[in-house]
């Protein structure tokens, strides 16, 4: 079976998260789209940060994926739960070392700030990339603490 990756976003985020649901599916994973499913200026992002969080935080799923204009709203509400680990990325490098050194569960694109192709790339590298854990898990378990 296929991992399962929960994705959400707001109306800002709305036609980059198509993509990224659409790249997952190609990718052999499968996406978990918890909305918005149409395009709506009035739609709220912790409406669509909340699910996933909640699917990562009682580990329903490993993984999880919200945009939104800048990220932060999202990263804001997905922070909020227990064992989230949401990190806003703008390059691939930002999404390499948030796995790398913080086992970033939930990648947060802000989507007024990358372009689909950067998101895409972007989405590729924090899938790719492993948590390297020695001198970091001790860090990251420090959070919960």
């Amino acid at each position: 079976m296929s991992e399962k990756i929960y994705v959400g976003a707001d109306h800002a985020g709305f036609d980059l998260k198509q993509k990224l649901v659409a790249e997952l599916k190609k990718l052999g994973y499968e996406p978990i789209d918890v909305g918005p499913k149409t395009l709506d200026p009035a739609d709220d992002f912790p409406d669509y940060a909340k699910p996933v969080a909640q699917a990562v935080s009682n580990g329903a799923v490993d993984r999880g994926i919200l945009t939104c204009g800048t990220g932060l709203g999202m990263s804001y509400t997905a922070n909020r739960f227990p064992n989230v680990r949401a990190a806003v990325a703008w390059s691939p490098e930002i999404a390499e070392l948030a796995r790398k050194h913080n086992d970033a569960n939930i990648l947060v694109l802000p989507s007024r700030f990358v372009s689909e192709q950067d998101g895409l790339e972007i989405l590729h590298k924090w899938l790719d990339t492993k948590f390297e854990g020695g001198r970091h898990q001790r860090r990251v378990e420090k959070i919960e603490k």
